[in-house]
């Protein structure tokens, strides 16, 4: 890998996670990792150029429907595809035809671009995450092989110690706080070649002390009632949170950090 690359343009594609929820901004929008990425390489390319076509709740299927074919004609220099975990979260999963899209989206992306950055996904500390581990751990071999074949850049988000820690998860307990986008942004900085900034933002965090009962037993209560209950409901009937949603950043234009 280059030291210190030059890249004039970026595309991002995929859910949620690259949309960047849940780094809220005071307007409503959100940022997230991709944008603060793209923040980083404008400020050394004049001119650069910055698509991110991400939309929440999408499954591969509909990445590689929806958004491959548009990034894979921008010609970017560098393209980032994350996607796949909301599949291995859904109650019936088929991992052969999940190999057989993300395989898709790779042979298209790879040839189109000067470097394909892949993920391994982040992984909350808990229970829930417990439950789908073996599927997530599966989606990982699958994303190792396909960039060993096509050359792609691999960023493992899911071994980084601090990721783990429920305390760079949102309320939700399925997207990254602010924090814990800054560290993915710093990771794929790194993965690039760039010097880093942050050498440590995979080290755990330094220990606070645990919340009492009480706390911990409302905090429950209210995940249950505002994410868990309509995120079941969701899936039951086949619904999406991302459905009629455009991208986030549809068209490969000059990068403007318009961040409060």
């Amino acid at each position: 890998m280059q030291t210190n690359p030059t890249h004039s343009s970026l595309v991002a594609v995929g859910d949620s996670f690259t949309e960047g929820m849940s780094d809220l901004l005071p307007d409503g929008t959100y940022r997230g990792w991709a944008d603060l990425l793209a923040a980083r390489m404008a400020a050394r390319s004049p001119g650069f150029r910055y698509a991110n076509l991400a939309v929440r709740g999408k499954l591969i299927g509909q990445i590689v429907d929806e958004q491959v074919g548009p990034a894979a004609a921008m010609g970017a220099d560098v393209i980032t595809l994350v996607g796949g975990l909301n599949d291995t979260l859904r109650p019936k999963c088929d991992m052969a035809l999940v190999r057989d899209l993300l395989t898709q989206a790779v042979e298209r992306l790879a040839p189109s671009c000067k470097q394909l950055v892949l993920m391994r996904s982040p992984g909350r500390q808990g229970p829930v995450l417990d439950r789908f581990r073996p599927r997530m751990e599966a989606l990982f071999a699958i994303i190792d092989d396909l960039a060993s074949l096509h050359g792609a850049v691999v960023v493992d988000l899911y071994g980084a110690r601090s990721l783990a820690d429920p305390r760079l998860w949102d309320v939700d307990r399925l997207h990254l706080t602010a924090d814990g986008h800054r560290r993915v942004a710093e990771a794929v900085w790194q993965a690039l070649g760039h010097q880093a900034e942050d050498p440590d933002w995979h080290a755990p965090i330094p220990a606070t002390p645990p919340p009492g009962w009480i706390t911990r037993r409302t905090t429950d209560v209210r995940f249950a009632r505002q994410y868990l209950l309509p995120w079941i409901g969701r899936r039951l009937t086949g619904r999406s949170s991302g459905d009629g949603l455009p991208p986030k950043r549809p068209d490969l234009l000059p990068y403007e950090d318009t961040a409060p």
